[in-house]
């Protein structure tokens, strides 16, 4: 791979990265507060293959001024390369012992260094952003790691819910009132979350929500128990919005042995994939 191919590889990555910055599609990758940081990288990445290749073809644009004598009068034309020097002449030369002097390309017999064929992989994440649209982490990733909320904080201070019935609360947030609070902050309030369904151990369905702290790479679920008028026969990765109050259960998580918290649910229903999945 030459300069100029390295360039143009660079130029596609960084508009790949441009692209999905501008769309919803980084929400699959990291958090949207990164957004502007990608923008800006994706723009130096753009900015650095332009120059790149703006000073590996700027020598074939060149030109010789009108009246040269190696071009016609008042024209224009490529100004040309030195001849090679004969030999025996400077240092470019073979001296008296036949070797090679300085000056010349020694034991590169003209040709410049070559590039490792392995950067070609570099041109493998461009197809994966420009091609590939993978989805965001769901069920599976719930399945095959432990849930978040793991530490108990002694004391907790939880501020009140907000206003509102019922108040809608992110997953994450009934968790950690629920364990860390034992529901003290929730009351006998109604609240309103939303998540996908995901099958816990015992075949009953669990609701859950991914949580990055950086990125997707990450991410790790909060999962919830449903108790109540519970969601049955949905199959995995099916977002649902549910209705309902505090419950005073606790399951274990067979991952990492964790506890999980349960809702009592009151009403549930099917919803779109909302826009930010994670939480």
């Amino acid at each position: 791979m030459n300069r100029q191919a390295q360039a143009v590889v660079l130029l596609l990555l960084g508009g790949a990265v441009v692209r999905a910055s501008l769309t919803d599609l980084h929400l699959r990758y990291v958090k949207e507060g990164l957004r502007p940081f990608l923008i800006a990288a994706g723009l130096l990445l753009v900015a650095a293959a332009v120059m790149t290749l703006f000073y590996e073809l700027r020598p074939l644009l060149r030109r010789t001024p009108a009246g040269d004598h190696d071009g016609p009068a008042g024209g224009w034309r490529p100004r040309r390369a030195p001849a090679p020097d004969a030999p025996g002449d400077g240092d470019g030369g073979h001296d008296g012992d036949g070797h090679e002097g300085d000056g010349g390309h020694g034991g590169h017999d003209g040709h410049g260094h070559r590039e490792p064929r392995v950067g070609w992989l570099l041109i493998l994440p461009v197809l994966g952003l420009l091609l590939v649209a993978p989805p965001a982490l769901g069920s599976y990733a719930a399945g095959q790691a432990g849930t978040a909320v793991t530490t108990r904080q002694q004391p907790s201070d939880y501020p009140p819910l907000p206003a509102g019935d019922p108040v809608r609360v992110a997953v994450l947030d009934y968790a950690s009132r629920a364990l860390f609070d034992q529901g003290t902050s929730i009351g006998e309030r109604r609240v309103q979350l939303t998540g996908f369904v995901t099958t816990g151990p015992d075949g009953r369905p669990l609701l859950a929500r991914m949580v990055l702290s950086c990125c997707a790479a990450d991410g790790r679920p909060v999962k919830l128990g449903l108790t109540g008028a519970a969601p049955d026969g949905l199959a995995d990765d099916t977002w649902i919005e549910v209705t309902g109050r505090y419950s005073d259960r606790i399951a274990r998580d067979p991952v990492n042995d964790a506890e999980i918290p349960y809702l009592d649910v009151e009403s549930w229903r099917q919803v779109p994939v909302p826009r930010q999945q994670y939480e």
